[in-house]
């Protein structure tokens, strides 16, 4: 391998996604005196939750989508764009096509890439299929290609997909989600809670094809070009562009050619501070194995606020274990928007817990959140609590409402990894206020853990 420049560092982080910069700023927190090294593929680096609004009318474009790793030029880390081709475990050297990296530590945070089933791979060589990578170059490709057709059919029914849906038919396509599941948004949310989404997905002109799937893609007489989907059941859709929203899957093509052990759904094995089998090796984000935080059964969750949790885990543990490790296991926090309706979920779903064999009890409320209701703009709020009905504690939480809910989830997350029950939730003090909050005499989460608390006395 040719290389240009030597180059040496305490810690090199491989990656500069979520995981990557944070772990790389974390760590010059913790040790100031090491000298961290980040090196990334992409000069522009995109957020991967702000991908599908880059097809709409949301952010029109990939420069309005730029990530960074924060502070870390003024922190005094040091950043290079390239790839890193292989790594010299027992020597501690890494290599690009131009640098030859001397390091203590190493970090993988090389994130995911799209998963495609493998009936669909041929698809991936017409001209209008594409997938969402967290490459700019091929996401403005992408968009191009998009903004000149009518006919849109995406392949997939979770957020990416949904979020892609509503931007293309904001921006005035024909759209048809398609998915192999009876509704849409089925892992984070309960039936009833996926049916509200649904229903706003389909007032705004999304045809939704359930309980089905593409078996096919076909093009106009063996041009190469998409002209349509072909299904299971045998019906064809038009397409004059096909979205595969099909998922994510680790991307650890370096780890395994450098023999780091893999784990369930093909990420990286790590222990609970990110170490690797070899425990100068750390990784962390979507290219790290990962289990859930309730059931600890392998998980395939991806988001990048699980990867920024673990890159800060990796960054302080990286000469020592200096805090003992604040979670176990994603707890998935997930929120979208669709329409003018913010959906959230955190933990596991009832149709989750009933199928792992729990012992649960659900409580839920439905009320506005301001107060009075008649505030402007003022929205139904709906909040459903998930607890084991033996000690109370909740293990679940899923919330539709205004902008606030992306917040409110945020404390049922914090109220399973404190292993809060309900019983403490119906006493929480909170602060509300008119324009900002539900009435503090029927506050949603405190009233669903009443509710769950009276079905416990019965």
């Amino acid at each position: 391998m040719e290389v240009t420049e030597k180059k040496q560092c305490d810690v090199l982080v491989i990656g500069g996604g979520p995981a990557g910069g944070v772990c790389a700023v974390t760590a010059k927190m913790n040790y100031p005196d090491k000298e961290i090294l980040v090196v990334r593929e992409f000069e522009v680096q995109l957020v991967p939750c702000a991908i599908p609004y880059i097809f709409g009318e949301t952010l029109g474009c990939s420069e309005k989508d730029v990530a960074s790793c924060g502070m870390a030029a003024e922190m005094g880390i040091s950043t290079i764009l390239g790839k890193v081709e292989d790594v010299d475990t027992e020597k501690k050297v890494a290599y690009t096509n131009k640098y030859e990296i001397t390091f203590d530590k190493l970090v993988f945070a090389t994130g995911s890439m799209p998963f495609v089933h493998a009936s669909l791979e041929h698809a991936l060589a017409y001209e209008g299929v594409f997938t969402i990578p967290k490459n700019k170059a091929l996401v403005d490709r992408a968009k191009a290609y998009v903004d000149k057709v009518e006919d849109v059919v995406i392949v997939g029914t979770g957020f990416i997909g949904i979020e892609m849906a509503m931007e293309f038919r904001e921006a005035g396509k024909r759209v048809t989600v398609i998915g192999g599941s009876k509704h849409i948004l089925k892992g984070p949310f309960d039936p009833e809670v996926a049916l509200e989404a649904e229903k706003i997905l389909l007032e705004h002109g999304v045809t939704f094809i359930g309980e089905d799937r593409v078996v096919e893609v076909l093009d106009n007489g063996g041009d190469s070009i998409v002209s349509a989907v072909q299904l299971k059941s045998g019906r064809v859709v038009q397409a004059h562009a096909v979205i595969l929203a099909t998922g994510y899957k680790p991307h650890t093509s370096l780890a395994e050619k450098i023999g780091l052990p893999l784990g369930h759904y093909g990420g990286i094995w790590v222990d609970e501070y990110m170490r690797t089998q070899n425990t100068d090796i750390f990784a962390a984000g979507d290219c790290s194995a990962r289990r859930g935080f309730i059931t600890k059964v392998p998980s395939k969750v991806m988001l990048a606020s699980t990867s920024a949790a673990e890159g800060r885990v990796a960054g302080s543990a990286l000469f020592g274990l200096k805090y003992l490790k604040g979670f176990s296991g994603t707890i998935a926090i997930f929120s979208t928007m669709i329409g003018k309706s913010a959906f959230s979920s955190a933990g596991i779903t009832e149709e989750e817990a009933l199928k792992s064999g729990g012992d649960i009890v659900v409580g839920a409320f439905s009320g506005m959140n301001r107060h009075p209701a008649t505030i402007p703009d003022a929205q139904r709020q709906f909040v459903k609590l998930v607890a084991m009905r033996q000690s109370g504690r909740i293990i679940g939480g899923q919330i539709i409402g205004g902008n606030e809910t992306g917040e409110m989830i945020n404390i049922v997350g914090l109220m399973i990894e404190m292993q809060m029950t309900v019983f403490q939730v119906m006493f929480m003090q909170v602060a509300t206020q008119p324009m900002l909050t539900a009435a503090p005499t029927n506050y949603p989460l405190v009233m669903a853990a009443n509710m769950i608390a009276d079905k416990l006395k019965k």
